[in-house]
């Protein structure tokens, strides 16, 4: 080879390299966000909505297909196919990935232990071995918190306040579906249940037949009413549940609005947007942040909305001092 051909080659080899060096330094961040649903127009099944993510992403500074990139999977509702879309969002390599609901975490820990995970709507993120400890998360994924014991002991608070004659009060919950089989939930239910002279019952259910008879069984004496929980079960049971507890009547307290929308008695539930919250911490992951350096977040803000056709179909007066203090009351 002559001489000249050969310090060509050098000089194309190395801006060849040079190239590639100068496209992995630019290459845009990319993101894999993981809902168990997709974007419907039920907000319930929604936790996350893609359109306001991107709003907050772009407050930021991230302008997806522009600096970033980011792909949205969902499990449509099945919560067969989560270890699969986890399996399939790992396999894409990205930088980090947002996943929101308790099981679908454990899915996508399951499979990673070195890509960035954030996580949002996880009940109890300790006890499922996701973190460490809320202060050091001590490993690869980070986020926030569902609510703690101060959330959970507020619903049969506010029931018994609502209805005073209550003396039982059940936790109506799916165990395949609810952070520790339930029994994250059943300690500061009971401590609150005992401390309000009320009953505890644990009430768990796995299909329409057993919401049904459980439900039915709260009716009559002593008074009684119940409390659902935050799962992806009892959450596709919505109709059901708002009709039986109608039709028994009695006096339930839900864990978001949906429920009172569509003419269920109280809900008292976390009002502090998910969306905006993700994004901070997916922002300063994506700039030298280790999920370990970002501690574990509980809501500070919380909602509570009454609706008054619904307890007055129910037979109950709303207490003066109970509807001054809600949020949202529906006429």
């Amino acid at each position: 080879m002559r001489r000249r051909e050969f310090i060509a080659l050098l000089v194309l080899a190395a801006l060849d390299s040079r190239r590639t060096a100068l496209a992995q330094a630019t290459r845009s961040p990319f993101i894999v966000v993981l809902s168990p649903y997709g974007e419907t127009k039920d907000s319930i099944f929604n936790p996350i909505s893609r359109k306001d993510f991107a709003q907050a992403l772009r407050h930021l500074g991230w302008i997806d297909g522009s600096n970033i990139r980011v792909e949205y999977h969902d499990a449509g509702g099945d919560f067969g196919r989560l270890r699969k879309l986890a399996k399939e969002s790992v396999d894409l390599h990205p930088d980090l990935i947002v996943a929101v609901n308790t099981p679908l975490v454990a899915a996508v820990l399951g499979e990673t232990r070195t890509i960035p995970v954030v996580f949002g709507l996880v009940s109890d993120p300790v006890g499922s071995g996701f973190v460490q400890s809320y202060a050091r998360p001590s490993g690869n994924a980070t986020g926030f918190a569902y609510g703690g014991k101060d959330l959970v002991s507020k619903w049969p608070e506010l029931l018994k306040e609502m209805s005073p004659a209550i003396t039982r009060v059940a936790l109506l919950f799916n165990p395949d579906a609810a952070p520790g089989r339930g029994s994250y939930y059943m300690r500061p239910f009971e401590a609150a249940a005992v401390s309000l002279a009320i009953t505890p019952v644990m009430a768990p259910v796995r299909n329409a037949a057993e919401i049904e008879r459980v439900i039915s069984r709260l009716e009559g004496q002593p008074p009684s009413g119940f409390v659902v929980t935050p799962d992806y079960f009892v959450a596709s049971q919505r109709e059901l549940i708002i009709a039986v507890a109608a039709r028994h009547k009695v006096p339930a307290m839900y864990f978001v609005p949906q429920f009172v929308i569509t003419g269920g008695l109280m809900s008292y539930n976390i009002d502090d947007p998910l969306e905006p919250r993700l994004a901070t911490y997916v922002d300063r992951i994506l700039k030298g942040a280790k999920p370990e350096q970002l501690p574990v977040q509980e809501p500070v803000k919380f909602r509570l909305m009454i609706n008054l056709k619904a307890a007055k179909a129910l037979g109950l007066d709303v207490p003066p001092l109970l509807l001054t203090r809600a949020d949202e009351v529906i006429e």
